[in-house]
């Protein structure tokens, strides 16, 4: 097996060392929603993907919340 007869300097590895970094992702925005998401794969927001409805989400608690806050505004508009 072969081996190095001279050592490697700092210079020349670290010239190397750039090529290895890690690139950003490119994200894209949901036509339907607007919000960042990777691509070639369903939006995990309102599950669309290609302009059709591929996945069921659940309403998450921050939506509830605001649809209680907004119910019961209505309500005391009305009573007054």
């Amino acid at each position: 097996m072969a081996l190095p007869t001279q050592k490697h300097t700092k210079s020349r590895t670290r010239k190397r060392k750039p090529s290895l970094a890690l690139k950003k992702t490119g994200f894209t925005k949901c036509p339907k929603c607007q919000k960042p998401i990777l691509p070639h794969r369903a939006c995990s927001f309102c599950g669309t993907y290609a302009g059709k409805q591929i996945l069921k989400i659940k309403e998450s608690k921050f939506d509830k919340k605001k649809k209680k806050k907004e119910e019961e505004k209505e309500k005391n508009k009305s009573r007054t």
